[in-house]
């Protein structure tokens, strides 16, 4: 590999499933109901999707073609069916809360992006399943004297007091809206993501999520 690849920029990029604008809002409203513990951080609405593949760092140049194998491929909107109650992550001292979810739709889309990225080398697999989830709160980091000043110990906070469960206007099946490879720019707020390239889902005909 040449020095002039080893210094080309980088991009952090990773493949999700896009939720329907009146979920994501949904969504926004309880958190704001339900995410009362101060060491709760919500994610923000433009952020709330579905993983499907978190690719790391690739070269900005190949980015397009990276979204070729991401996105170009026919695909219907999956079924999907949110579970009401959050699950903290992990159990005994939670660093984030996510919205578990009910859709084999979901699963094998997921599997079918994979298998293109996985031949396009872009990828390696994870060892444990398919998870389809929304991350819906972060868990502030402690904080440790030290050199003067406070710093992050990297050790989530406690949380006395967690989220409820979603309302029932959002338990009711919804379609995928479409796919998207997202890169994502590293801030101190907080992540922000740029949409790289897209795949609209035409709806599925209906069904049940799983």
């Amino acid at each position: 590999m040449s020095k002039e690849r080893l210094k080309s920029p980088r991009a952090r990029l990773f493949v999700a499933l896009d939720l329907p604008q009146a979920i994501c809002e949904g969504l926004a409203v309880w958190q704001r109901e339900q995410l009362s513990d101060e060491v709760l951080r919500p994610s923000r609405a433009e952020t709330l999707h579905m993983t499907l593949a978190f690719l790391g760092y690739h070269p900005e140049r190949a980015m397009e073609w990276i979204g070729e194998v991401a996105t170009d491929f026919e695909a219907k909107a999956p079924l999907v069916r949110l579970l009401p109650d959050p699950v903290p992550v992990p159990r005994n001292r939670p660093r984030l809360f996510a919205i578990d979810s009910e859709s084999d739709q979901a699963v094998a889309l997921q599997a079918e992006v994979e298998r293109r990225l996985v031949e396009a080398r872009l990828y390696t697999p994870e060892k444990r399943p398919f998870w389809p989830h929304l991350t819906v709160a972060r868990v502030r980091q402690e904080r440790r004297e030290g050199g003067g000043r406070r710093r992050r110990s990297g050790r989530p906070m406690r949380v006395e007091t967690p989220p409820g469960p979603l309302p029932e206007a959002l338990l009711e099946p919804f379609g995928g809206v479409r796919i998207t490879l997202y890169r994502s720019h590293l801030r101190p707020t907080g992540a922000e993501y740029e949409s790289v390239a897209q795949l609209d889902l035409p709806p599925s005909g209906g069904g049940k999520a799983s």
